[in-house]
């Protein structure tokens, strides 16, 4: 009896604690919109874990909407800090899509054209936006991982909201289940940069244009306080609105400014960053955005120390897995595409094990091929792995009108435009047709049928044409010795037709073949007495080819492998000069580039060609001297040496690059290359000899939106000679 009192009053204080605990205030957070300067909510929720601050809700809109979906997915300030300093603010901002994502076709695409513009019904029409966002898609589809199978909102570690609008209606609407994924980058499809969402039937832009502040939402989760974070921009003046993106923001904050004054008096902690300095796209400013944040957090920590736990909130370090087990694959959404194509485009099929790099490299070589507007997808759970479902909006404009511009020293000044035709027979048929008009009229005409994991096949034809000094043993051989003529002015053109087959071999190497027409002209004046057409013949060969390319740039790369083999048999030919007999023409390449230091890259490159046969045609020699122009049959680059210098039958080459990237798209160079270059030389055992030729040439390059533009000059001690060349524009 004398132990009952003290059980009673046990049994007191217990339910007293319980009540208490029962009473602690639930605290919901409140990140604003403000593009890159949302940043700084990072910084501040920093000082939120540092405080012992416990969230139990979270909302925000547009950038909020991203560090806040994050944050409730588990990911702690610290690690939310690391992750956007990694990221490639450029990237971003412009959708970058890596270079091994894209197949040979895309990239010859991607590396020709300085401008493309959809042409609808005979009109040339403007892109509805900068980017379609899916780089920022895949790269959050990755990060939230760990909670890929949550569909309600409210399941999450924290529990989340965000805010899209509608662009139909202009109403906000609030998202609080789906995929997470889906309904963050909603929120943050800022007009004109980014693409537009459709989910559930809405197509859904920033939330920032309804409701930048999502106080209410965040309040209706059962938030008894409420710490506000606001990174919205002041009005501005006339000389502080710079540019499109800082018109839209301002004519977005004429209603936010009228709402917030009501919003903040229900703020209890209101925090506001001193982020005058920074604009909505200063993504390159991300750290010291962050450091506003967590200066901002510090002035209020008299505020949020009461609110929390006396110690410092540690999260659980989040471990993203690098792959994943693909059961099965739903694709949604498909009318003119089959679905072998857009697997093969994903280059996995169900029942494989894929790692996230590899699934991220299918999904941007699907983006690639410009025929979905959009691409969606997430993961549910499935017997034997993840079942991928894939949502995919079709493209409606199967033409572009393109445009490109180019000078270098062989072919001189040439405006290119394009006219690209898709699904002009076949649902995955393209058709392309380059034009260039300047100094020499070239032209290209490509039609390819792309069946994915299947055996893809084509039309090519193409005509090339150049006046230019070449070397003596080129046109007239040992004549040129006799009448003592060192080089030829010649005209030199190339009308080519091939019918091709070619498939993916390993996933990773393009092997195909066909066969060709080719006539070849070339003709000179510069010999009195001697026919002045050096070749006027029709050739008839079967070619084959394996390629690879991985390299992240074709004109500056910092890592990467390339590798071209061919083999072109000549079986017939008109014969004007009566000396043709069949022969074969070999040739291979192969080359690395690796990053030795931040901006230091080496690459280095070997290249070798000869020919089987007892007579082959010397107009089909090889041709090394200059740089800056698109090779064709047998011409090379060579630094050291004029345009089209050197000739023979056999050569092997190898050259080594120092780059220096010293400021962003800004590099300079140094390149040494050797060759030896004859008749015969795996036959005569002097392809490894002491090399006859070498140059070496120092540069300066910049990466522009019309192509690279370069200044190289290069010298050989040979004959002492120095040359500089110019170019300027995507090579074609």
């Amino acid at each position: 009896m004398k132990k009952l009192p003290l059980l009673i009053f046990c049994l007191f204080l217990t339910g007293m604690l319980m009540a208490q605990e029962t009473k602690k205030p639930k605290i919901g957070v409140v990140l604003s919109g403000g593009g890159a300067k949302g940043l700084a909510h990072i910084g501040v929720l920093k000082v939120l874990e540092e405080a012992g601050v416990q969230i139990d809700y979270i909302g925000g809109t547009s950038m909020g909407a991203i560090v806040g979906g994050l944050y409730a997915s588990g990911y702690s300030a610290n690690e939310l800090d690391s992750i956007f300093r990694s990221l490639d603010a450029d990237a971003l901002l412009r959708d970058f899509t890596p270079r091994d994502s894209k197949n040979f076709f895309e990239k010859r695409n991607d590396e020709m054209y300085a401008l493309q513009l959809p042409f609808k019904n005979f009109k040339i029409s403007i892109p509805t936006a900068f980017s379609k966002g899916l780089y920022n898609y895949t790269m959050v589809n990755r990060l939230t991982e760990p909670v890929r199978h949550i569909r309600d909102f409210n399941k999450l570690p924290i529990p989340f909201v965000c805010i899209a609008t509608d662009i139909e209606t202009g109403q906000e609407v609030v998202l609080r289940s789906g995929v997470l994924p889906d309904a963050i980058l909603a929120s943050g499809a800022f007009p004109s940069l980014y693409a537009p969402v459709e989910i559930e039937g809405h197509l859904l832009i920033d939330g920032g244009v309804s409701n930048n502040y999502p106080i209410e939402e965040v309040r209706k989760m059962g938030a008894d306080i409420i710490i506000g974070i606001d990174v919205q921009d002041p009005l501005k003046t006339r000389d502080q609105i710079k540019g499109a993106t800082g018109i839209l923001v301002q004519i977005n904050n004429y209603q936010m400014i009228q709402k917030m004054e009501a919003k903040r008096k229900a703020t209890d902690i209101y925090i506001k960053p001193d982020i005058s300095g920074f604009t909505v796209v200063s993504f390159d400013d991300g750290e010291a955005i962050i450091a506003k944040g967590e200066e901002a957090g510090h002035k209020a920590i008299d505020k949020l120390l009461p609110l929390g736990t006396g110690h410092r909130i540690e999260r659980k370090p989040i471990v993203v897995p690098d792959s994943l087990h693909v059961d099965e694959i739903r694709i949604n959404g498909i009318k003119n595409y089959t679905r072998s194509y857009v697997i093969g485009k994903l280059n996995f099929k169900p029942g494989t094990k894929v790692s996230y790099q590899d699934f991220n490299k299918g999904i941007t070589s699907l983006n690639a091929t410009q025929n979905f507007d959009a691409i969606n997808y997430c993961f549910d759970k499935g017997e034997n792995g993840e079942i991928l479902t894939l949502t995919l909006k079709e493209n409606p404009i199967n033409r572009y009108l393109k445009f490109g511009l180019h000078y270098d020293g062989l072919y001189k000044s040439a405006v290119l435009v394009n006219f690209t035709q898709k699904k002009l027979f076949l649902r995955n048929d393209v058709a392309s047709l380059d034009v260039m008009l300047g100094d020499n009229f070239r032209y290209n005409l490509d039609y390819y049928i792309d069946n994915g994991f299947h055996i893809s096949y084509g039309f090519k034809s193409y005509f090339y044409a150049f006046n230019r000094n070449v070397s003596a043993d080129y046109t007239v051989g040992e004549l040129g010795e006799i009448l003592g003529v060192q080089s030829v002015n010649v005209d030199y053109s190339d009308f080519t037709n091939q019918l091709y087959i070619q498939t993916i071999f390993a996933q990773r190497f393009l092997l195909g073949g066909g066969a060709e027409y080719k006539h070849l002209k070339i003709e000179s004046q510069t010999i009195p007495g001697i026919d002045p057409k050096f070749d006027d013949s029709d050739y008839v060969s079967a070619y084959g080819y394996l390629k690879f390319d991985s390299y992240d740039d074709k004109f500056f790369p910092s890592e990467g492998y390339y590798f071209s083999g061919e083999a072109k048999a000549f079986l017939f030919s008109s014969d004007y000069t009566n000396e043709f007999e069949n022969f074969t023409q070999i040739s291979g390449a192969i080359g690395t580039a690796q990053t030795l230091y931040k901006g230091l890259t080496v690459k280095l490159e070997s290249e070798t060609g000869f020919m089987l046969g007892e007579n082959t045609v010397p107009t089909f020699d090889f041709i090394l001297g200059g740089y800056g122009y698109h090779p064709i049959n047998g011409l090379r680059h060579f630094y050291g040496y004029d345009f089209v210098s050197l000739s023979g039958n056999s050569y092997i080459k190898g050259t080594i690059t120092l780059d220096y990237e010293f400021a962003r798209k800004n590099h300079v160079n140094f390149t040494a290359n050797y060759a030896n270059v004859g008749t015969d030389l795996y036959e005569e055992g002097k392809l490894f000899s002491i090399p006859q030729y070498s140059g070496y040439a120092v540069g300066y390059g910049m990466e522009t939106i019309i192509g690279p533009l370069e200044l190289k000059h290069s010298w050989n001690p040979e004959n002492g000679k120095h040359y500089t060349w110019f170019s300027v524009g995507f090579w074609f």
